[in-house]
């Protein structure tokens, strides 16, 4: 079967689609193309006929749209942390979540063997397709069009996804800061420890030359430790002058 006949026979469902998407292409080919694994290209003999060109020009504008949009929302943030947050929007996990959430599963064209091996819930094949729509948009329309759509599918996470890296990365960048300040690092000391052991909760304080600065709770030492160098980095300036006087 060819891609204008699959485009005839599933013209209702990408017509849905594509108000899901909240974009009317102007050639449906390439919406339809975006939705064909390559085991469905396979049984049918139409070997070219699949997602994966798409899907590779997909990747390389979401790497584009997604790097050029932080740079913009958190002008603060360095290389490394805006990489690390890139990364964390970009990757397998988040865009299955993402294509889970458009329900794209119900729309891809798979082969026997891989539909009947719960193809259209693996992430690998629905991450892959999420990647080839938006190379089939950019493909459709320009540059501008495609980032409309993502910044709309993917701004709403990025605040969360920061607050989580921030949080994951503040013992380190805690650490990096004094260490080029005072060319001394921080310690932590745990306060309490409380709960059963099932459910613990422990109370932390950055300290550093014997001095308590920031604290926090968590539901490990780690998580604990996390918050009480977020707290601290959050009075960064004032511990600097604190220590420099």
């Amino acid at each position: 079967m060819d891609i204008d006949s699959l485009v005839q026979r599933n013209k209702d469902d990408l017509a849905g689609l594509e108000q899901v998407l909240a974009y009317r292409f102007t050639d449906l080919r390439l919406l339809q193309k975006a939705l064909i694994h390559s085991s469905f290209a396979f049984e049918q003999a139409q070997i070219d006929n699949n997602n994966e060109i798409l899907e590779f020009l997909g990747d390389a504008v979401l790497d584009l749209v997604i790097g050029h949009t932080l740079c913009k929302q958190f002008p603060e943030m360095r290389e490394g942390e805006l990489t690390r947050l890139r990364s964390s929007l970009v990757n397998e996990t988040h865009l299955a979540k993402m294509a889970r959430d458009l329900q794209l599963g119900d729309y891809l064209c798979l082969g026997k063997g891989e539909a009947a091996s719960n193809g259209r819930n693996k992430s690998s094949i629905l991450s892959c397709a999420y990647e080839a729509i938006i190379g089939a948009i950019f493909e459709d329309s320009d540059y501008a069009t495609v980032e409309a759509v993502i910044r709309r599918f993917f701004v709403p996470d990025m605040a969360a996804k920061k607050e989580e890296l921030l949080m994951a990365d503040a013992k380190s960048r805690l650490q990096e800061a004094l260490q080029e300040r005072f060319n001394e690092a921080p310690s932590y000391r745990i306060d309490l420890e409380e709960g059963p052991s099932h459910q613990k909760v422990f109370s932390v304080s950055v300290l550093f030359r014997d001095a308590a600065l920031g604290s926090g709770t968590g539901g490990s030492k780690k998580e604990a430790e996390q918050r009480a160098a977020s707290a601290t980095l959050a009075e960064l300036d004032e511990v600097i002058q604190r220590f420099s006087e």
